[in-house]
Formats: structure tokens, C-alpha cells, sequence
């Protein structure tokens, strides 16, 4: 997957590094030379450029990303400026950075549908959940060993813990299921709650409905192969 990161701060440059190891194409874009020079042995690309004028976007290859994520955290004005103009661009998939709750307020109200939380979110996190469908959220317990939540598909809609057969087929144990619920924020515009609602522990008979999390836990090969179901 190809990735452009935005702000080169300790999350964005932990991210860019992250996403190199693995194995995807970074572009990494901060307008301090000296933090370019830093990094630019630990991504793919590294480029200085203020990316507060509109015309500098030009010279980003911007279509041709899998993910823009806009990680500036210290100038909360250049982020939200940024965070507009990619939304103006229609990258294909556009994240940004909060530092504050009427910094997250206000990027909601601009309908960005993925924001980060890094002083509440690794990068190494964050690393998972952009390049494997399906993930919301991982917990490692060991290098192979994790508890994940998983997006219900279309598949799974309607079927009970028991049908898919997570434990016998694909040994994997369901812990349990959450549901979100609509809340109103501060501007009176309501959004999917992040704090998801525990349905209590899982059971064979636990019927799965499209949108919900699962809570997963097993090796982390097994649980790849129920993101395929």
C-alpha cells in the first residue's frame, strides 16, 4: 500500500517508520528540511514542503495513494487547513490528528470520518489498522498471539457465533460483540459514538449483525483468515 504522511512529529515520523518496516511505500512530507534529512533513510520518500499553500499539493502525488493521513499536532490551524484541502481533493482515504477535544469537535464537523488520537493511540496500532481490512482496534499479547476488533461484513449478518463456526473452523474465540450508538456533540451534529456498548460475554448463540465489532482472540494468522470470511 502507498501512504503520504503530513507532520513528521513523533507521531507521524513513528508512523512513517512503522509503515516502512512492513513493507509500504511512504512519502513522508514535513516543511522542516532538517527533519526530512533526519528521516529520509527510514521511508521511501521524503520531501520539505509547506503544504499550507495549495499549490505545493500539486506536487504530491495525491491520487495515487491508498491514505492521507494529515498528522500535524503542535499548529492545530495548519492541521485543519491541510485536512480541508485534502478533503477538496477527494483523496481516497483521508485521516487526521486531534490534540484536543474541540480540535476533534471541529474536524467532525467537517464529516473526516477517521481521526487520530495519539497521545491515546500507538502509531504501531494505528500501523495495523491502516493496512488490514476489516480491524478496528488490535491488543498484542505476544508476537503471535492478540485480541482484535473486528468489523462484522456482510457475511457474518445475521448468523450466530455457532453458524460461522469461529472456535471449531478457524479456532478463534468471540469474547464478545459491541454495538455504537448516535450521539450528539457539542455543535448539535450527531456521529457514531466511539464508546462502544459491551453486549456482554459472547455465547454460540450470539447472533452477528453487519456494522457490529467483534472481540477476538487467538493467533494472529487465524484471526486473518476470519477477515477473509
Amino acid at each position: 500500500m502507498k501512504f503520504l504522511i503530513i507532520g513528521l512529529g513523533n507521531f507521524g515520523a513513528g508512523l512513517a517508520r512503522k509503515l516502512t518496516q512492513t513493507g509500504h511505500e511512504v512519502i513522508a512530507v514535513d516543511k522542516n528540511s532538517d527533519i526530512i534529512e533526519g528521516i529520509k533513510d527510514s521511508v521511501t520518500y521524503a520531501v520539505a514542503l509547506d503544504c499550507r499553500h495549495e499549490e505545493a499539493l500539486k506536487n504530491l502525488p495525491i491520487k495515487n495513494t491508498d491514505a492521507v493521513i494529515v498528522g500535524i499536532g503542535e499548529d492545530e490551524g495548519a492541521n485543519l487547513l491541510i485536512t480541508a484541502m485534502m478533503k477538496k481533493l477527494n483523496v481516497p482515504r483521508l485521516i487526521s490528528r486531534a490534540v484536543s477535544p474541540i480540535h476533534e469537535t471541529i474536524l467532525e464537523a467537517m464529516e473526516i470520518a477517521e481521526i487520530v488520537r495519539p497521545e491515546e493511540e500507538t502509531a504501531e496500532r494505528w500501523a495495523v489498522k491502516l493496512t488490514t481490512s476489516g480491524i478496528v482496534d488490535t491488543f498484542p499479547l505476544t508476537d503471535h498471539y492478540s485480541i482484535t476488533q473486528v468489523r462484522v461484513t456482510s457475511s457474518m449478518d445475521g448468523k450466530t457465533v455457532e453458524e460461522i463456526g469461529f472456535n471449531k473452523n478457524f479456532s478463534v474465540v468471540v469474547l464478545t460483540v459491541l454495538k455504537s450508538k448516535l450521539e450528539r456533540n457539542i455543535l448539535g451534529i450527531f456521529r457514531k459514538s466511539p464508546r462502544l456498548e459491551i453486549q456482554g460475554i459472547a455465547s454460540a448463540a450470539t447472533v452477528l449483525c453487519k456494522g457490529d465489532v467483534m472481540v477476538l482472540y487467538g493467533h494472529n494468522d487465524n484471526i486473518r483468515k476470519v477477515l477473509a470470511l
